[in-house]
């Protein structure tokens, strides 16, 4: 099963997409930074025809590669790019009340090498991932928007264990069930911490894994005790060291099940082949407790049907008609309709699943079925680490 491209935009030549996020007709979509553009607001009223309202240049040195947007506010991050010798560090708050003209009305002044990824879906309080001055990589953070045109810090978390030599502990982001949030932290795995005051944030667990590193994203499938992680590759291929994405079972805390990665030759090409982010279940979105999408970098889109956990099963896929494409992220509309974008020269997607698929994402959405406990049906693949090391 796979996708029919619906619309394609260059990003009017700045085709370095990162994040991507929808707001009524607005699409928000961050850019790397090698083109130098930091944001563009694109009005996708019309899907076939996506048309850019707004770009906004990032600041010198800097890359402003994500955004957030929730009750008619857009932030937007603030971070050092590539080793800059200059660079502005901190975090920008937009009222989007007209979603398609953005306001700036407030900024987070950071320090150090400022905000990278941020999750705010609404509320008093975002969090994010960033390197504070003193720090030498990022840890995690709480920000208070009860004033949105003065966000203030409200709490800061880290890792407490030394760090092996070759490896690198760093916050990336969380994703939260309830009071608990799931934190991907490099290659320290998973980090789960109770957020019942998320202004006092305390560990909980963590669990890594053997052939890991980088982990990414962490989201929980609500109501099922899993946890869908991936370690996102970081290095160009070939020979580049494997990397997964993993159905994790938070009530035995181990890996359940390994997803099946796409089957080519993408491995032997030299661009990146491997996970990077998940489609993360927003409110207002495309939302399942089964299916999962995946930009899969240079196997650029994969989507999971996670029934049966214990043996995940690739249901659809598609992969661009562009020289060396590299998919970085997804947006999955209510409908199923998919935005994706390409983190250096291939701008944006619009994707519509053919009808077999159609179908599917439809059965799966929340709430049109229901799914067997963690462990339930055949037993987990044999790929599946053996080496899950629960820390306390």
């Amino acid at each position: 099963m796979s996708f029919t491209v619906v619309s394609h935009s260059d990003l009017d030549g700045c085709g370095d997409g990162m994040q991507v996020l929808r707001h009524g007709d607005a699409l928000y979509v961050g850019h790397y930074g090698k083109s130098g553009m930091g944001t563009t607001v694109l009005d996708v009223s019309d899907a076939e025809r996506p048309r850019i309202v707004d770009q906004w240049p990032a600041p010198t040195g800097t890359h402003t590669h994500k955004v957030q947007v929730a009750e008619d506010l857009l932030l937007v991050n603030e971070e050092r790019f590539q080793k800059a010798d200059e660079w502005t560090a901190g975090m920008v708050v937009y009222d989007v009340r007209r979603p398609l003209a953005p306001t700036r009305i407030g900024r987070f002044a950071g320090d150090g090498d400022g905000v990278h990824r941020i999750v705010w879906a609404g509320g008093r309080y975002a969090h994010a991932s960033f390197t504070p001055e003193g720090r030498s990589d990022r840890i995690w953070g709480v920000f208070d928007l009860s004033d949105p045109t003065e966000p203030r810090e409200a709490a800061r978390w880290e890792l407490d264990e030394d760090q092996p030599a070759g490896k690198r502990y760093a916050a990336h982001h969380a994703l939260l069930e309830g009071d608990t949030a799931y934190l991907g932290y490099g290659d320290a795995g998973l980090v789960a911490l109770d957020v019942g005051d998320i202004t006092s944030p305390r560990k909980l667990w963590r669990l890594d894994w053997a052939q890991g590193g980088g982990t990414h994203t962490c989201m929980p499938l609500h109501g099922r005790g899993l946890v869908v992680a991936t370690d996102e590759q970081m290095t160009d291929g070939p020979h580049a060291p494997e990397r997964f994405v993993r159905v994790i079972d938070t009530r035995e805390r181990k890996v359940l099940s390994v997803l099946p990665a796409p089957k080519g030759d993408f491995a032997e090409q030299p661009s990146r082949f491997g996970p990077h982010n998940l489609h993360e279940n927003r409110a207002g979105s495309y939302r399942s407790n089964e299916l999962v999408f995946v930009t899969y970098f240079n196997a650029g889109l994969r989507v999971y049907d996670l029934h049966d956990p214990a043996q995940p099963e690739e249901v659809g896929s598609w992969v661009p008609e562009q020289d060396a494409p590299q998919s970085n992220d997804l947006y999955v509309e209510a409908d199923g309709r998919v935005w994706v974008t390409d983190r250096f020269t291939g701008g944006l997607y619009c994707l519509e699943p053919e009808p077999e698929l159609a179908a599917l994402i439809r059965a799966r959405r929340a709430g049109a079925s229901t799914s067997p406990s963690p462990g339930a049906g055949r037993a987990a693949r044999s790929s599946a680490p053996s080496a899950e090391r629960p820390r306390g």
